[in-house]
């Protein structure tokens, strides 16, 4: 029987560093019966201090090619039971382990300065990566919190690699300004261990993989999509060739008083990425943030560019919302991929905004992807932003659960 694809996950909430490391090492090396080939490690913030002893210790205790991973306000994995939990703001640690037969595995960090302007030729973008752009590779990206290129290197993948698949989220503190850290040992090229506070780190996997991806923004559209008629960098100033502050007024005035409640504070905006579907529904939309109004020109900045001809929706967010538009984003997944090879691994990465402050409890996103992917170890961390495409390009987005979904090629 060919070599096949494994992957394994551990959890630890011991409080002390040394014995959470022996845990999970233990622990996910005991699931494999091949050598790993990567790792992914996301360690509480609640470890801040010790940040810079994470990776020595983990080479003591395990033997694995490239490693990377970051520090979270909570870590999400997989119990010895097979459960998933999130674990907020407590001492944690989630190590994932991957044998990969038949995948090309390549770490890189990059940091805004090194970055080339977005009108570059591809070659510049994949000469910075060290990636060859066939047969496509599948990027986890996992980045400072304050790197402001994010953006810009998203886009810069996109452009370089086309077809492939980016998933990733913005590493975490324990709370506002908090230490971040990103870590990568890498013992193939010889660059050894690094801790770096400061642009992204990521791998790259190409052949024998293929990850797919459930974005899940978390909010329901209201209204009718409407058209933006006159517009300037991110400030909206005509909508259907009306002043937006009216529509949206008048939106706001058609709601329910719950409805209405809830706009004051979990009011946005979903800008259509398909410009020709006739019909847009929940899912079509990527969505941002609503940052200001000008009340005498009735204006409305939002936190994305915004070009005349684009539609849009307004859209509202709560705990009932997002529970509903993953729902309907794990069905479709289901339904799409049912003849697929079985998935074997999935990545989750989740906004500090989800969780118990929106539910009440906690382990409900993982809960509720179990319902539907059951039997597979489940890995991630809580993002201060999180990275997942929609409509086939890569974003950086904000109060999202992102999944990568894992699998061996169909052939």
């Amino acid at each position: 029987m060919a070599d096949q694809m494994q992957w394994a996950n551990a959890l630890s909430t011991h409080h002390s560093l040394e014995a959470a490391v022996a845990d999970v090492v233990q622990q996910a090396v005991s699931c494999l019966t091949a050598p790993a080939d990567i790792g992914l490690v996301f360690i509480s913030s609640a470890f801040t201090s010790e940040y810079s002893r994470l990776l020595p210790l983990l080479a003591e205790k395990l033997s694995v090619p490239v490693l990377i991973g970051c520090s979270g306000g909570g870590v999400i994995g997989t119990t010895k039971s097979g459960q998933t939990q999130e674990l907020e703001a407590e001492p944690s640690i989630s190590l994932t382990l991957a044998h990969l037969p038949g995948v090309n595995v390549q770490v890189f960090h990059v940091v805004t300065e090194e970055l080339p302007d977005l009108d570059s030729p591809p070659d510049t973008w994949i000469d910075l990566i060290g990636v060859p752009p066939s047969p496509a590779p599948q990027f986890i990206l996992l980045s400072s919190s304050f790197s402001s290129g994010i953006k810009d290197l998203l886009q810069g993948l996109d452009f370089a690699y086309p077809g492939s698949v980016i998933v990733g989220g913005q590493a975490s503190g324990g709370g506002m300004g908090g230490r971040i850290a990103l870590f990568c040992n890498d013992t193939c090229s010889g660059l050894g261990q690094h801790l770096y506070r400061e642009g992204t780190v990521g791998i790259a996997l190409s052949g024998n993989i293929v990850v797919e991806t459930i974005v899940a923004q978390g909010c329901r559209p209201i209204g009718e999509p409407l058209q933006v008629t006159k517009a300037e960098r991110n400030i909206i100033l005509e909508l259907d060739e009306k002043v937006p502050l009216v529509v949206l007024r008048d939106l706001i005035g058609s709601l329910s008083e719950q409805e209405r409640m809830l706009a004051q504070h979990s009011l946005f905006v979903g800008v259509a990425m398909d410009g020709f579907k006739p019909c847009l529904q929940q899912g079509d939309f990527l969505i941002r943030s609503i940052l200001g109004v000008d009340p005498s020109a009735g204006a409305i900045a939002i936190g994305d560019r915004v070009r005349p001809g684009q539609r849009l929706q307004f859209h509202l967010r709560d705990a009932q919302a997002s529970a509903e538009d993953l729902e309907l984003l794990l069905q479709r997944y289901q339904n799409l991929h049912s003849s697929d090879p079985s998935a074997v691994a999935a990545l989750m990465f989740t906004c500090l905004g989800r969780g118990e402050r929106l539910y009440g409890k906690p382990n409900f996103d993982s809960e509720l992807f179990k319902r539907y992917l059951d039997h597979i170890p489940v890995g991630g961390f809580f993002c201060s932003g999180e990275i997942g495409p929609v409509s086939g390009n890569t974003f950086l987005h904000g109060y999202t659960s992102v999944f990568g979904i894992c699998r061996q090629n169909e052939s």
